[in-house]
């Protein structure tokens, strides 16, 4: 009769509560809110970059060996790639909510009351389960889940970052290396035009004021050696900062060579498939966020349900050890137990509430991201366009530099024109070169933006 009593009284309870959670759950669901191409799944579709290999379309076998160095040994990619395990475990912790948890006893008592004596040995195991029966557990996994999936992004990430980063800083070193090459290679040419200015004053057929404007370009040239230096000097430490070693180690590796700068012409798509948008880590990280948000939520409104927890235990009790085993020494107990809140304060409304405002924020982000990625992809394709263009007409400029100074020096030889146009045409050929070598660095680093804004390769 007590059985029948209490199996009653829990299908009352049950049916009340479904009842309020009905109640409190609004007519309209959040998901709808979301964007149409919205899908927690897409968190799995993420392409790392040593998938792509982008950089492999430079033939350039030391952008690819820092790249792998990078790869194995940056900080920042291994406290992602730890950050996304931790989150893993959570995924994990959560599962462990649809099992029972078991455990065993084993003691020795020895007790005196009101003269009698008592206690003996136990041994025994105890059990507690909550059956999910309104699906909170599953809800809790799937909110570790969408946790992890933007820990996985994370770590993305940093590998797309890093990867950008070495790109942007070798190519940023090239630049400075070529330039230096370019310096020396016109000093030598200065040099040999104070020579020339030298040895007319000798003659009578310049000035002193001939041979002071040559080396005063000659110094003027000389003096941009320094600058450079440093500059290919804080470019190897950054690198080597990236790649996880110190720059000492690194340095012969990137020592100059013939044909610094890799090639920087490449075919590029003016209309980006919006799935390449999608693979962009922060996108996918808003995506799991919302999926989190979304499952939070769901957390929230049940706990305006009941619990059942079901608690049991099986053992021996015994005086002597001997006696553990014996007929009569067994022990057990089950133990249902039902619980419901029934009045909180307003507590749990105010939880929906909050779980409810943390979705529409993170649907908001979402919007900003995928606006920003938009952004970040037509900016990097402008720079790139634009910088291809510059380069096409600082070559002719370059050229025509060139042939202006020889002209320049030929009829200064002849006496037909005066020392300052051979100054003039002196820096305006070493200026020119140099901006078409920053041009070519400029439209190489935004290759590797392009790259990152894209969350991977364009093809």
């Amino acid at each position: 009769m007590r059985t029948r009593h209490t199996f009653q009284l829990f299908a009352i309870m049950l049916c009340a509560a479904t009842m309020a959670a009905a109640q409190n759950t609004p007519a309209r669901y959040l998901r709808s809110n979301l964007p149409e191409q919205w899908t927690p799944e897409a968190a799995n579709t993420a392409t790392l970059p040593t998938d792509d290999a982008w950089w492999s379309g430079f033939g350039d076998a030391t952008l690819d060996t820092l790249l792998a160095i990078g790869e194995n040994n940056n900080f920042d990619i291994a406290m992602a790639a730890r950050r996304a395990d931790a989150a893993l475990r959570g995924v994990q912790s959560a599962r462990a909510g649809y099992f029972p948890t078991i455990g065993a006893t084993a003691g020795w008592q020895r007790a005196r009351t009101a003269g009698v004596i008592d206690g003996g040995y136990a041994l025994g195991l105890h059990a507690s389960w909550e059956p999910d029966l309104f699906g909170k557990v599953r809800a809790q996994v799937k909110h570790s889940g969408y946790l992890y999936d933007a820990g996985r992004a994370e770590y993305t990430a940093a590998m797309i970052s890093v990867c950008a980063q070495i790109a942007t800083a070798y190519f940023d070193l090239r630049t400075a290396q070529a330039q230096k090459q370019v310096a020396e290679e016109h000093i030598g040419r200065q040099q040999h035009i104070v020579e020339i200015t030298q040895a007319r004053h000798k003659a009578g057929l310049a000035s002193a004021l001939d041979v002071a404007q040559a080396r005063t370009v000659l110094f003027s040239t000389q003096a941009s050696l320094p600058l450079l230096d440093t500059q290919i000097s804080a470019d190897i430490n950054a690198i080597a900062t990236l790649c996880g070693m110190y720059a000492a180690d690194l340095a012969p590796l990137l020592q100059p060579r013939t044909g610094l700068q890799p090639d920087c012409r490449r075919i590029v798509n003016a209309g980006v498939p919006a799935s390449l948008l999608r693979r962009r880590p922060d996108i996918v990280a808003a995506e799991a966020n919302i999926g989190a948000a979304s499952a939070a939520l769901g957390i929230a409104r049940k706990d305006y349900l009941p619990t059942l927890a079901i608690t049991g235990s099986i053992g021996t009790e015994a005086a002597r050890p001997s006696g553990l085993f014996k007929d009569g020494s067994m022990t057990w107990s089950v133990a249902p137990t039902l619980s419901w809140t029934v009045f909180d304060g307003l507590a749990r409304r105010a939880g929906v509430a909050s779980a409810r405002d943390e979705m529409e924020a993170q649907i908001a982000n979402y919007n900003a991201t995928v606006l920003n990625a938009v952004q970040e992809v037509e900016n990097a394709l402008s720079t790139y366009t634009n910088d291809m263009r510059r380069i096409s007409t600082l070559s002719d400029v370059v050229e025509q530099s060139r042939i202006s100074l020889e002209l320049s020096v030929d009829q200064y030889k002849q006496g037909l024109s005066p020392f300052t146009n051979v100054v003039d045409a002196q820096m305006n050929y070493l200026e020119y070169t140099n901006s078409l070598l920053s041009a070519r660095g400029d439209a190489l680093v935004a290759l590797a933006t392009l790259y990152r804004a894209l969350g991977g390769g364009t093809e």
